[in-house]
C-alpha cells in the first residue's frame, strides 16, 4: 500500500462561523429579554451573553495559524502569523458534513483549532482531509487499554 500524499492548505478564520456565533449571541440577548426575570437579572444575563459572544468572534479571529500541513508520515506543521514553523500532533478531529474541525496541539503554543468551512478552505482540500481521516478512525489502535 503506498502512503498517503502530503496535505497543505492556508487558513483563515471562517467569516460565516463568525456571523453565525454573533446571530446566536444577539438571539440569546432577546430570548433573555422576553424571559420572566427581574430586570437587573435580564440585564446582567444580556451583558454576560454579549461578552462571552464577543470573547469567542475575537478568539476566532485571533488565530496565529496561518498555514497548516500533513505529511505523508502523519506529522503535522502549523504556519504561524510570525513567520515561525511549530510542529504539531493532531489532539482531535469531527467531520462535520462538509465542514472539518481540527484540534492540534504544539508545545508553545498549546491547542489550535481550525474549522475548515466552504468559505475558508477549497472543497478538494477538505475532501482530501476527511478521506485521510477516515482512514485514522478506522485503522486499529497501537495503544493497549
Amino acid at each position: 500500500m503506498t502512503s498517503a500524499p502530503a496535505i497543505g492548505f492556508e487558513y483563515r478564520p471562517s467569516r460565516r462561523f463568525r456571523r453565525w456565533l454573533a446571530l446566536i449571541g444577539t438571539l440569546a440577548v432577546f430570548a433573555v429579554a422576553l424571559s420572566a426575570l427581574a430586570p437587573w437579572q435580564k440585564l446582567l444575563l444580556a451583558v454576560s451573553v454579549l461578552l462571552a459572544t464577543a470573547v469567542a468572534v475575537r478568539r476566532i479571529a485571533a488565530s496565529p495559524v496561518i498555514a497548516a500541513g500533513w505529511s505523508a508520515d502523519n506529522s503535522w506543521t502549523l504556519h504561524l502569523a510570525p513567520h515561525e514553523d511549530v510542529p504539531a500532533t493532531l489532539a482531535s478531529f469531527r467531520m462535520l458534513g462538509s465542514f472539518v474541525l481540527l484540534r492540534l496541539r504544539t508545545v508553545e503554543r498549546g491547542i489550535q483549532v481550525l474549522l475548515l468551512a466552504p468559505d475558508n478552505s477549497d472543497a478538494d482540500i477538505r475532501r482530501r482531509l476527511r478521506m485521510r481521516l477516515a482512514t485514522l478512525q478506522s485503522a486499529p489502535s497501537t495503544t493497549d487499554p
